[in-house]
């Protein structure tokens, strides 16, 4: 043999550190596909669990997939690098693809199409086409790998299964982190693909080097018959441990995402809704995962009783979850003591974010390190009962699509329902569930020992959390993580609390001054006072008035978010409007804001009035109605989800539904915001949009109104030539068209510049 053929021998620590860097860049496309899709399908409840299903389906098929096969292909480590090699590939051209295929749907199909529930379906369509192969290679990575090493590494399979839960989790949490908080703000969306894509590519070369190369290859060809040897006593084997482990995994996958759902919108009152803040949850999260993983390693190959181990873990998981209620009382405080220690500087935002990490671990750390047990004992029990490689496939499967059914149910169904706590409870009800099943049919479990009292403490932890914890809703809508202040019980009443789908809504008055709250952000105050105004009201009433002065004749206007309710109801104080469509993404924020009471009333009693429940990008990508006025209110570009209603693509696509003359009316919040941010918002509507006027609306608001050809008109005094908005704008200290002109900052011409 020459010295260029000598094989070598690989450890299988080199396994183990490669599926970290897998691991880390597959979080990568989770998280990027959400931004790109959600630039597509929108922002609302179902569009962001259909990418969520459609991520984790394809998964759920490629791990399926494998389990169907593992057993008769011969190199399965040569399998796993085809599967990341085709990852990276198609990660290098998902972005010319994305925007190619985008413009077309846009430019060329929907125009074509005749309704907005076809729109949408094909929508869906497109969407599932862009990520579903990568997914489905995903999908695939974590069974290829995992039967390659325990045929190459057959000593301590359980040990080795452990090891790869662990390393495969840890780079999943390192990698949103690094995403979210560097790859993407230093390189962008397109060049942190990139970056993942060549890292996969990468990942392939090596594996590819070490079947050629190392003395393993001909290893794992020479275990194939012993993996069907093992398939075959599998076939022998009772189908019905199979279908209670298989069914296990899938109900304790949809009770871990019904926690991080729950968790993740809880925190969200107490570290803010921004995109970090996300990542900072989704980490800790995974970490969590992580770390049970790599210590139920060193254990899992010692257990005599697998099944029972896991029973215990499961009733663990349960209670541990459970004790994260009475928890999230103490976070409050925990963030108000941060904010009111830090100063405002750069070193301070890097503490800020490491005692928010924190915070996360506290509430999510136990049960999801329980969680990170529990998968590698579903495995291990299996290939220990003889149910071969395709156990490894098929248990990674139906936990996957027991994620998908635990997003979907958590979403759609329970928060908003029955709320964050018992969504908690149901979930942690799901787990102990399990366990006491398992302990009915299989008697090893039910006459141990200690199983009975573990059994008995589950029952009792989910009557406790039931009984007596309850969430402290002032603390909830407080916003503690914007000022450090937590609400006063005894001088702000809370007037309504809602769960919502995409966002927890709170109605508060202290004592005057009644605010709608979104995730602990006021989006929207009013003096209660009919002689009286405060800030907020300008903004909201101006938003309405304004394009009515600039475009006289306006009938049709689209308004999108609700709010309070207030610039809705300004609108329609003109008797020349026709309809104004408002378009909300939250229910409950519209339920809410019924309690403005009369400042508010046209907007639900009007007739021209319409309030669609429904993301603005889908509204309007399912409509081929032209608008004079499009008023846009997002709340921050801070906020997780918001973003994209500043956005050049959102721009391209509204100003498909203005007249040409039409009006564009975009609500800014200068504070919590810095000159980049800002300048990059007057560039994308700078570059859409011929013609555009800033002005002062309110302490620290501004809007701009921007018309898509020709010059913006001069202001009219029509506002004023209604009763109705004429009292309006009185009660603002506004009587004619020179009040409106003096809060002018400037045009395009003098903006552009930024």
């Amino acid at each position: 043999m020459t010295p260029a053929a000598a094989k070598v021998t690989v450890p299988r620590s080199v396994f183990f550190i490669l599926f970290t860097i897998s691991g880390f860049a597959g979080l990568i496309y989770e998280s990027i596909w959400s931004h790109y899709l959600k630039l597509f399908l929108g922002h609302a409840a179902y569009s962001q669990t259909l990418v969520l299903a459609i991520f984790m389906g394809g998964m759920a098929i490629g791990a399926r997939i494998c389990a169907g096969y593992t057993d008769r292909w011969k190199n399965l480590l040569l399998g796993y690098a085809i599967a990341e090699l085709a990852i990276g590939f198609l990660a290098l051209i998902f972005h010319g693809v994305f925007v190619n295929t985008i413009a077309f749907a846009y430019e060329v199909i929907f125009p074509a199409l005749g309704s907005p529930e076809s729109i949408n379906a094909v929508k869906w369509a497109i969407g599932g086409a862009l990520i579903l192969p990568q997914s489905i290679l995903l999908g695939m990575t974590f069974p290829l790998m995992t039967a390659a090493i325990m045929r190459i590494y057959p000593q301590t399979p359980g040990s080795a299964l452990s090891m790869l839960y662990f390393t495969n989790s840890f780079g999943a949490a390192v990698g949103v982190l690094a995403s979210g908080f560097y790859l993407i703000e230093k390189v962008g969306m397109p060049g942190t693909l990139l970056t993942a894509g060549l890292m996969n590519i990468a990942l392939a070369l090596v594996v590819f080097a070490i079947t050629k190369f190392s003395i393993h290859a001909p290893n794992e060809e020479s275990s194939i018959p012993a993996a069907a040897a093992a398939s075959e006593r599998a076939r022998a084997h009772p189908p019905q441990l199979l279908y209670l482990l298989l069914g296990a995994s899938l109900l304790t996958g949809a009770a871990s995402f019904c926690y991080e759902i729950g968790w993740i919108r809880m925190l969200s009152l107490v570290l803010g809704s921004s995109t970090h803040a996300f990542e900072i949850m989704l980490s800790a999260f995974i970490l969590g995962i992580a770390l049970g993983g790599l210590w139920i390693k060193r254990r899992i190959d010692s257990y005599a009783n697998v099944i029972g181990v896991l029973a215990l873990v499961l009733i663990a998981k349960g209670v541990l979850a459970l004790a994260t209620l009475p928890v999230y009382g103490m976070t409050f405080d925990a963030m108000q003591m941060t904010m009111t220690s830090l100063a405002k500087t750069e070193f301070s935002y890097g503490v800020f974010n490491l005692i928010s990490h924190l915070i996360s671990l506290s509430v999510m750390f136990p049960a999801a390190f329980c969680a990170g047990m529990s998968l590698p004992l579903i495995t291990f029990a299996l290939l220990d009962k003889g149910y071969g490689e395709s156990s490894i496939g098929k248990v990674y499967a139906w936990n996957t699509l027991g994620a998908i059914v635990g997003v979907l149910f958590a979403v759609h169904i329970a928060m908003p329902s029955f709320g964050l706590k018992n969504l908690i409870v149901i979930a942690a009800v799901v787990d102990i569930g399990i366990a006491i099943v398992l302990g009915a049919r299989l008697p090893q479990i039910r006459l141990h020992k200690v199983f009975p009292w573990a059994a008995g403490l589950g029952v009792l932890s989910v009557l406790s959390a039931v009984l007596l914890v309850e969430f402290d809703s002032s603390k909830m809508a407080s916003g503690v993580y914007r000022q450090g202040r937590l609400q006063d019980p005894q001088k702000v009443k809370n007037l309504y609390h809602r769960d919502g789908k995409t966002a927890s809504i709170d109605v508060v008055k202290d004592p005057n001054i009644q605010a709608i709250i979104t995730n602990g952000k006021t989006d929207a105050a009013m003096s209660m006072d009919g002689d009286a105004s405060i800030a907020d009201e300008s903004t909201m009433v101006l938003a309405g008035a304004l394009p009515l002065a600039h475009k006289p004749h306006a009938k049709k206007i689209a308004n999108i978010g609700f709010g309070s309710g207030l610039t809705t109801h300004t609108l329609l104080g003109s008797t020349s409007i026709t309809s104004v469509d408002t378009i909300e993404i939250e229910p409950a924020m519209v339920e809410g804001a019924r309690l403005f009471g009369d400042m508010v009333e046209r907007a639900y009693t009007d007739p021209r009035s319409k309030i669609h429940i429904e993301d603005a990008k889908s509204f309007f990508a399912g409509r081929k109605d032209k608008y004079d006025i499009i008023v846009s209110e997002p709340s921050n570009p801070w906020v997780s989800g918001v973003s994209g209603l500043f956005s050049n693509e959102f721009y391209t696509q509204i100003k498909r539904h203005l007249q040409d003359d039409g009006v564009l009316v975009q609500w800014i919040q200068l504070y919590e915001i810095d000159i980049e941010l800002v300048s990059s918002i007057l560039k994308a509507l700078g570059a859409n949009f011929e013609d555009y006027v800033a002005y002062e609306v309110g302490l620290g608001d501004m809007v701009i109104m921007a018309v898509p050809k020709g010059k913006l008109l001069p202001l009219t005094e029509t506002p004023f030539q209604s009763p109705l908005l004429k009292a309006q704008l009185a009660r603002l200290g506004i009587h004619e068209v020179r009040d409106l002109e003096m809060r002018r900052i400037g045009g395009k011409k003098f903006l552009q510049h930024l």
